[in-house]
């Protein structure tokens, strides 16, 4: 039987991936930071033969022996922030070692598939591409140019460092999975980012719609990407965009007011100078700033064609996780 390592086991995605693997059938040891995480995943998966292993992605101990008798590293843990960090080496020293760390302690166990979940902002600001063009695959984000933030440089270099690892290390086969916002129903109401921002939306603690696209995906076809690289042929040695539609944030808050009026979501959109006014003295709005006159479309062709599926649309992956957050709420 398949035993699979799932790094970030109690993250929004992973839980996801960790139900698609028991459905399909394959042993999974999750590594997890606290106990309180081990009392969540069990309360989940009550009847899953489900081994644990307790570490920290920014100190080496215990990660080789964690890994002995596995065949399949799948690494989800990175920090995901909603604000823009003082120092961006706060986001790109842990994103970029721990996928080394991982890494290189499923190379010391004889791990020789690994499946990595990047993220499109590994793809979709690359420097010398008309800003307005959407991306694809072959796109890279430019880590070190002006307009990229913390978290963008952190995805960015950590999927690269990936990518030299397995360079040097050609025994080892790589897949990256790079999805958009990742949205749908959570498994419980410890949910991602991505969520905490419809639900700012549904509170009107987002007043104006930024003028800016949002690219969706939903978490459950996340999930299932994941699960099936492991032994598509195809997804060896590839990277993939995890994305249903690029939609701009009025549009998603219209959605919002027409699944139900009460909701509290902009009607209006933030214009463009007001975003380059706040953008001098907020440094949320400095991240927004480095988005204007840019689109953050990126293709899910690829993996449709690839995977030979179609992802969920945008509104149901949407809809699915704001009545998530409404029923957490009340």
């Amino acid at each position: 039987m398949t035993k699979v390592f799932v790094t970030g086991a109690s993250g929004f995605i992973a839980k996801h991936i960790l139900r698609e693997l028991f459905e399909k059938g394959y042993d999974v040891r999750a590594s997890i930071r606290s106990e309180a995480r081990k009392v969540e995943l069990e309360a989940l998966f009550p009847d899953a033969a489900l081994e644990f292993a307790y570490l920290d992605l920014s100190k080496d101990e215990g990660w080789e022996d964690a890994m002995q008798g596995c065949d399949v590293l799948m690494h989800t843990a990175s920090p995901f922030p909603l604000a823009e960090p003082k120092d961006p080496q706060e986001l790109i020293r842990p994103a970029v070692d721990g996928t080394l760390r991982a890494m290189k302690a499923a190379k010391s166990a004889g791990i020789k598939r690994v499946i990595l979940t990047s993220s499109c902002v590994a793809i979709y600001k690359q420097a010398d591409k008309p800003p307005m063009q959407p991306s694809d695959e072959t796109n890279w984000t430019t880590a070190d140019a002006p307009f990229v933030g913390a978290y963008e440089a952190s995805k960015t270099l950590a999927e690269r460092a990936a990518w030299d690892f397995v360079a040097d290390n050609p025994d080892i086969t790589l897949t990256t999975i790079n999805p958009g916002a990742v949205f749908g129903p959570p498994m419980d109401a410890r949910y991602g980012a991505s969520l905490e921002i419809v639900e700012q939306l549904m509170e009107g603690k987002i007043p104006l719609a930024p003028p800016l696209d949002l690219i969706f995906v939903d978490v459950r076809d996340v999930a299932m990407m994941h699960v099936a690289a492991i032994d598509l042929e195809a997804a060896k040695g590839e990277r993939f965009a995890a994305v249903a539609e690029t939609l701009q944030f009025i549009d998603i808050a219209r959605m919002l007011k027409q699944w139900d009026p009460s909701t509290k979501a902009p009607t209006r959109k933030a214009p463009v100078w007001l975003i380059k006014l706040l953008a001098l003295f907020m440094a949320d709005m400095k991240a927004i700033r480095g988005n204007l006159g840019r689109t953050t479309a990126v293709s899910g062709a690829k993996a449709e064609k690839t995977f030979g599926f179609k992802f969920i649309p945008a509104r149901d992956a949407l809809i699915a996780s704001a009545e998530a957050v409404k029923s957490y709420r009340s």
